[in-house]
C-alpha cells in the first residue's frame, strides 16, 4: 500500500471533501483526487461516494479512515519524540473507563495526571460496554472483571470486594425476607448467600427498589430502604462512621479492575506514563486504598 496514498485519503476525509482537503494541506486538489482513487484501485474497493456536492465516506472508507488515522498520529508522535531526542509524554490519550469509578476516582486521576504531563490531551468517556479498542481510537480501557481477549494486554491495578451493607436499624435475620436495593432490573432472586463472621447463610430477600448505578444504591441505602450489595471502597467510610453496618461478603470471586491496551502496538510513552501513574496512585492496589484515595 501506497503510504503517501494512504496519508492523502486521510486528509480528504478528515476535511470532508477534495477542495477543503487541498486548501487545508496545500497540495493540489487534482494529486488528492488521483491518490484516493489509485489507493481505490489497489484495495478494490470505494473509498468514497461521490455526489455533485457531497462526499461521503463509504463503510470501508470510514473503518480505513479510523484505523490509518491512528496509526498515522502515532507515526507523527514518534517521529517528533525521536527528533526531539527523548521520549517525553505528548499527544492525544483516549480512555474508556466504567461508570462507577469514574464516579469516584477518575476526575481526580485524569486532573493530576493532566497537571503532570500538561503537554498530554487527555480524553476519559465512561463506558460499562466493553469498547472495540482499535475501531473507536481508544488507546487504554479502565475494565472490571475482563474476559480473556488475545488482542488485549494489561495489568490489574485494584482489587476491591462485594460487600452486604444495611442502615443500623435493620436486622440480618436468615429466616425473613428483608428488603433490598439491587443495581439493574428487578429480577425473581429470593435470596443472597453471604459469607459472615460466624459462617455461610442464606439470606432471604425482597427487591424493593431498582437503581442503575452503584452511588444511587449506596445513598438508597444510607436513607435505610434496605440492604444491597456495594462495594467495600464504596462504602467503608460509612461502615467507619457508623452510617453502615456490614452483615456479611458477597459469595464469588473479587473485583479487579484492569488496565487494558492492544497488543499488536507498541507501548506509547503516554500510555506507559498513565500506566505508572496509576501504580503511584494505588501502590497496593487494595479497596481500602481506593477509599482514601477517593476521600482525600
Amino acid at each position: 500500500m501506497d503510504l503517501t496514498a494512504l496519508v492523502d485519503f486521510v486528509t480528504v476525509a478528515r476535511h470532508g471533501g477534495f477542495g477543503r482537503a487541498a486548501r487545508g494541506s496545500g497540495r493540489p486538489k487534482a494529486t488528492l483526487s488521483r491518490r484516493v482513487a489509485e489507493l481505490e484501485a489497489s484495495l478494490g474497493i470505494r473509498l468514497f461516494e461521490r455526489g455533485s456536492r457531497m462526499l461521503k465516506l463509504t463503510e470501508e472508507g470510514r473503518a480505513l479512515q479510523e484505523r490509518a488515522g491512528a496509526l498515522l498520529i502515532e507515526l507523527d508522535e514518534t517521529a517528533a519524540a525521536i527528533a526531539s531526542g527523548g521520549d517525553k509524554p505528548r499527544g492525544r490519550l483516549r480512555i474508556s473507563a466504567p461508570l462507577l469509578f469514574s464516579q469516584t476516582a477518575m476526575g481526580k486521576l485524569a486532573a493530576g495526571f493532566s497537571l503532570k504531563y500538561p503537554e498530554v490531551r487527555l480524553e476519559v468517556t465512561t463506558e460499562d460496554r466493553p469498547v472495540d479498542m482499535v475501531e473507536e481510537g481508544y488507546d487504554l480501557v479502565i475494565r472490571v472483571n475482563p474476559d480473556p481477549d488475545e488482542s488485549l494486554v494489561g495489568r490489574a491495578f485494584l482489587r476491591d470486594r462485594l460487600v452486604v451493607v444495611a442502615a443500623p436499624h435493620l436486622a440480618c435475620d436468615s429466616g425473613a425476607a428483608v428488603p433490598v436495593v439491587i443495581r439493574g432490573t428487578l429480577d425473581q432472586t429470593r435470596s443472597w448467600t453471604i459469607n459472615t463472621p460466624t459462617g455461610q447463610i442464606s439470606l432471604q430477600i425482597n427487591s424493593v427498589l431498582s437503581l442503575s448505578s452503584m452511588t444511587m444504591v449506596r445513598d438508597a441505602v444510607r436513607m435505610g430502604v434496605g440492604a444491597a450489595r456495594l462495594p467495600l471502597s464504596l462504602v467503608s467510610h460509612d461502615l467507619a462512621e457508623g452510617r453502615l453496618v456490614r452483615w456479611g461478603d458477597v459469595e464469588g470471586p473479587e473485583t479487579v479492575l484492569w488496565a487494558l491496551y492492544p497488543s499488536r502496538r507498541l507501548l506509547s510513552a503516554r500510555v506507559s506514563a498513565f500506566l505508572d501513574y496509576l501504580k503511584q496512585a494505588f501502590p497496593l492496589g487494595t479497596a481500602d486504598e481506593l477509599a482514601a484515595y477517593v476521600a482525600e
